[in-house]
């Protein structure tokens, strides 16, 4: 199952999700790989640079990143902002389980939540927990009351676990 990335909203989030599964993009082939890996490096690479680096012509380096946009296998292009530049320095992640009678809820919930300000993202999963939300907060206080306020006091919540976290890092996109 998937959130459908296709269609993206004036704030550069999804404008709609898909909880039904959707088929994969194509395997992507060496060049396909090889632009892939560039632009998960710096997204901001212009074609005749990403081109020169593939070793590909210009033309043929746009149509391919096209195709890969188009097919999915490209979902988008953003800047990562750290949010303690707008004010919010704590960051948590929140295991969220819903009742078992709420699964008809799933859509409306996602809807919800993702269009509070403190959501990050949003990872639907298998397993004990249904969701697992990366939100960011000013403090404490403010996390607690995202927490009681926005999930807990909801009926279809059963469940929500909190962490802090720490720090981040990005690992490896495109594994060799």
């Amino acid at each position: 199952m998937a959130f459908d990335y296709s269609r993206t909203s004036g704030d550069g989030r999804p404008a709609s999700h898909d909880l039904r599964a959707r088929p994969a993009p194509r395997p992507a082939d060496a060049v396909d790989r090889a632009i892939l890996t560039a632009l998960a490096a710096d997204a901001r690479t212009p074609n005749t640079a990403l081109a020169a680096r593939v070793r590909i012509a210009p033309s043929t380096c746009l149509a391919r990143a096209r195709a890969l946009r188009e097919s999915g296998a490209i979902r988008g292009f953003h800047a990562d902002i750290a949010p303690a530049v707008l004010g919010f320095p704590l960051q948590a992640m929140i295991a969220v389980r819903l009742q078992t009678t709420a699964r008809d809820r799933l859509r409306s919930f996602t809807d919800r939540i993702r269009g509070l300000p403190q959501v990050r993202s949003i990872y639907f999963l298998a397993g004990a927990d249904d969701f697992l939300v990366h939100v960011v907060a000013e403090d404490v206080g403010a996390l607690r009351d995202f927490v009681l306020d926005q999930l807990s006091e909801h009926s279809e919540v059963a469940l929500t676990e909190t962490k802090l976290i720490f720090d981040h890092a990005w690992g490896v996109l495109l594994p060799g």
